[in-house]
């Protein structure tokens, strides 16, 4: 008989622990089906939030969903925040439940995505109001050179719409921590090198070409009255 017990203890021991991870299981799975719940509410909660104050129509008009359209994803930028909301508790809740499961590794490299979520959806935010306050100020450059009778207005709209939109994602990287100092650095030289190229082309040989552009975009009144 004490030989049984002992051939048994083993199988006696592993129903013992498989009895007591039974309740953490369990709990694990109540908090993932509540934390499912909950991503699909808050996902539409924050979509329908942002459509209320009419955010899909600042990026519709920044062109970002244009942009998204382009690269064949079907939904706009509202539902792309709703989505990274979504997966933030849905983060949340597998923190929760492996947690209760004493996975404690995987819960913390879980943790490190939950905390960069929040600043992707900043990133986005800014990519958001910058590229609309971009296109706002191209559009004005481009109405105040036509005003003025500046010829090539929509090209300097361009440009200034692409300098500030330049700077925008350089911001929005940042904020990601991708590139860092390398990207920041890099358009830096490459700017430098482009106004270096520009003015060594003026200098040396563009004389008559900057003359004439500068003519065509601030005409003399008096060049051919005389005057």
């Amino acid at each position: 008989m004490e030989k049984v017990d002992i051939m048994l203890e083993p199988v006696k021991e592993f129903l013992l622990q498989v009895v007591r991870f039974l309740p953490k299981l369990a709990l694990a799975l109540g908090v993932l089906i509540a934390g499912w719940l909950l991503a699909k509410f808050a996902r539409f909660a924050f979509v329908k939030a942002l459509r209320a104050v009419n955010f899909n129509v600042l990026t519709e008009r920044a062109g970002l969903d244009g942009f998204l359209k382009q690269g064949g994803i079907q939904t706009d930028t509202t539902g792309i925040f709703g989505l990274l909301i979504y997966w933030l508790v849905i983060l949340a809740a597998l923190i929760i439940g492996f947690n209760s499961l004493g996975l404690t590794y995987i819960t913390g490299l879980l943790g490190e995505v939950v905390r960069f979520v929040p600043n992707v959806i900043v990133a986005l935010l800014i990519l958001s109001f910058g590229a609309y306050f971009a296109r706002f100020v191209g559009n004005a450059v481009v109405a105040y050179c036509k005003n003025i009778a500046i010829q090539d207005a929509d090209v300097l709209g361009k440009l200034a719409q692409y300098a500030i939109m330049t700077f925008v994602v350089l911001i929005a990287l940042d904020q990601v921590n991708v590139g860092g100092d390398i990207v920041r650095q890099s358009f830096l030289i490459i700017l430098a090198g482009i106004v270096f190229a520009l003015a060594l082309a003026f200098g040396l040989g563009g004389k008559a070409a900057a003359a004439e552009l500068i003519d065509r975009w601030w005409p003399r009144k008096g060049k051919n009255g005389g005057e």
